[in-house]
């Protein structure tokens, strides 16, 4: 196995028990990805307010950050639902514990850089939040990675990726197009926030957060001795204060990068991390380009219009996507991992009809693994626990679909990294 299969990240369980040596940075990758990161920093700078500038650094530290510690969503499901082992998702708990502190008191207190107004992710409960949460947990098991894996495997060099990027983008845009159907002809009720519609206020949200983080965890662990799972095995690393440029990051302190990242994001431009809110709005320039007329479309009236008919760089989930993508190529060639991997025909359709599913799931449900599972549970809503739950159920049903792309299904005597 070599080490490019292990830097992939932690999301196609890899059954390698010994970690494998480091590669050599890749110097000219390296200073080749300083070279257009530095430009695009400058063409914001001369171009868009001071925030942008700002989001696009916060990008460059969350790419590198979710590839440096293999940090995932779609790998921690499929193992919790295939062999039981839940590392990650407990990995994700401590995460969200870091973001519910950080949030509610920004969230409370309105908490900002530039003066901006701030509100966290909080959407209805109905049925497009059940479809598209459930869709996208099926697509991104079929596509090989959730909304931030899509972007770091990306930057990592990872070609199939490129393919359920693209699709991803369609899909997004198919949803944008037919969302006005889910949201008003389908029921739904209103947004629940656990810190506003409950008379908890934002101290009773955190203490509850904190007690379901706490719970699910141990679920988790009840779940591994009953089935005794398999551990996730060692992968590469650097000693010391190497570590932060090369090898693999320890997930929970990751986590804790990720969310005061996400917080970062919030105070900066008054709402949390999002990714595919980005994909259907290049997919709709796209789609304006070859004849389309989207500005009719139900997706892009009010304020959203404003948005269409600007440069992507004016949009600052599209920064922050750069910046992801930028910097899981700057961590990959720090690693010595950037190398294009091979595409067959099964896992290319995989990706095709992965990606599709992603971006259409993604905007039906208010967002992706980022938007409405981390950003929705950090903002106390209810939505993003439902979305978990459902995109849960998706990777289930895609276990018994994998094998018929050629794709990987842990098995219990598999050691994962």
């Amino acid at each position: 196995m070599t080490v490019q299969t292990q830097s992939i990240n932690r999301q196609e369980d890899t059954i390698k028990s010994t970690a494998p040596e480091l590669n050599k940075p890749q110097m000219k990758l390296i200073v080749g990805g300083l070279i257009v990161s530095g430009a695009l920093m400058v063409h914001l700078m001369m171009t868009q307010e001071a925030m942008h500038s700002l989001l696009l650094i916060i990008g460059l530290l969350l790419g590198y950050t979710l590839f440096h510690s293999r940090f995932g969503f779609t790998s921690a499901f499929r193992r919790l639902m295939s062999v039981g082992n839940g590392q990650a998702v407990r990995s994700h708990m401590f995460m969200l514990a870091v973001a519910v502190t950080l949030f509610a008191p920004i969230l409370a207190f309105g908490l900002s850089f530039f003066g901006t107004d701030v509100a966290g992710y909080v959407a209805p409960v109905g049925v497009s939040l059940v479809v598209g949460a459930f869709i996208f947990g099926i697509g991104m098991q079929l596509g090989g990675g959730c909304a931030s894996g899509t972007l770091f495997a990306v930057g990592g060099g990872r070609s199939v990726m490129f393919i359920t990027l693209i699709f991803f983008i369609i899909g997004s845009t198919i949803g944008a197009y037919h969302l006005p159907f889910w949201t008003e002809d389908m029921p739904a009720a209103e947004p629940i926030s656990l810190a506003t519609s409950t008379g908890f206020g934002y101290g009773g949200a955190w203490a509850l957060s904190i007690a379901l983080f706490g719970l699910i965890a141990w679920i988790t662990l009840v779940v591994e001795r009953k089935k005794n799972a398999p551990k996730m095995g060692p992968v590469p690393s650097e000693k010391g204060w190497k570590r932060i440029f090369r090898g693999s990051w320890p997930l929970l302190i990751a986590g804790v990068v990720l969310a005061v990242l996400n917080a970062l994001t919030l105070m900066t431009r008054g709402e949390p991390w999002g990714v595919t809110s980005a994909f259907a709005l290049w997919g709709s320039k796209v789609a304006e380009v070859v004849g389309f007329d989207v500005a009719s479309w139900g997706y892009w009236q009010g304020d959203a219009a404003t948005a269409l008919q600007s440069s992507i760089f004016a949009d600052t989930t599209t920064v922050l996507n750069l910046g992801v993508i930028f910097g899981a190529f700057l961590a990959s060639a720090a690693g010595g991992l950037f190398k294009f991997s091979k595409i067959t025909g099964k896992n290319a359709a995989a990706s095709v009809i992965g990606g599709l599913m992603m971006g259409y799931g993604a905007r039906l449900a208010f967002g992706c693994n980022i938007g409405a599972y981390f950003g929705g549970i950090a903002s106390f809503s209810l939505h993003g626990y439902i979305w978990g739950i459902l995109a849960l159920a998706g990777t289930f049903l895609a276990l018994f679909l994998r094998p018929l792309f050629g794709l990987s299904v842990p098995k219990p005597r598999d050691t994962f990294c």
